[in-house]
C-alpha cells in the first residue's frame, strides 16, 4: 500500500517554491512548539528580534528587511502594538516617517523568548548538522535578497 506522505511523490521535488514553503511550515511548527505557550507566533518573535537588532527601524526599512509589504507588516505589528511590546514613534528628522521600537516590556519578552528560540536552534543544528545549517541560512538569505529577486526577473520569463 502506498504511503501518501512519502517524500518522493510530492510536488516539492519539482518546485522550489513548494519545497521552501513546505519546509517553512514544518520548521514554523517545530520552533513554535519549542517556544511554548508564549502567546506569540514565530513571525512576531522574528519581528521583535529584527527590531531589537535594528534599533528603531523605519516601517519601510523593517518591511524590506523582513521581505514583507507594508500592509503585511502592519497586520503583524497590530497585536504587538496592542499588547504594548512595540510602539511607533515619529522620525527625529522627518516627522512623516514612522519608526518602530521595542518597549521595555517588548525588550524583556524578546530576551526571554530568545532563550527558548536558542533551544529550537540548537535542536535544528543537531538534527541537520551545524555546517549544513549555516550553509542553508546563507542560501536562504541570498534567496531573500534583492539581488536574487533582480536576477530571477520579477517581471516574468525573459
Amino acid at each position: 500500500m502506498k504511503d501518501d506522505r512519502h517524500i518522493e511523490d510530492g510536488i516539492w521535488l519539482l518546485c522550489s517554491n513548494s519545497a521552501v514553503r513546505r519546509a517553512a511550515r514544518q520548521l514554523g511548527q517545530l520552533y513554535e512548539d519549542a517556544m511554548g505557550d508564549t502567546g506569540l507566533k514565530g513571525t512576531q518573535f522574528s519581528l521583535l528580534s529584527q527590531i531589537a537588532r535594528s534599533g528603531e527601524p523605519s516601517l519601510k526599512n523593517l518591511a524590506e528587511a523582513m521581505v514583507m509589504d507594508l500592509s503585511a507588516l502592519g497586520h503583524t505589528l497590530k497585536p504587538l502594538l496592542r499588547d504594548g511590546l512595540v510602539e511607533l514613534v515619529p522620525d527625529g528628522s522627518d516627522r512623516r516617517v514612522k519608526r518602530v521600537r521595542l518597549t521595555e516590556t517588548g525588550a524583556t519578552k524578546q530576551r526571554e523568548l530568545t532563550a527558548r528560540w536558542q533551544v529550537a536552534q540548537d535542536r535544528f543544528d543537531r538534527a541537520f548538522g551545524k555546517e549544513r545549517s549555516e550553509e542553508l541560512r546563507r542560501t536562504l538569505a541570498f534567496i531573500s535578497s534583492p539581488d536574487f529577486a533582480a536576477s530571477f526577473g520579477k517581471g516574468g520569463a525573459d
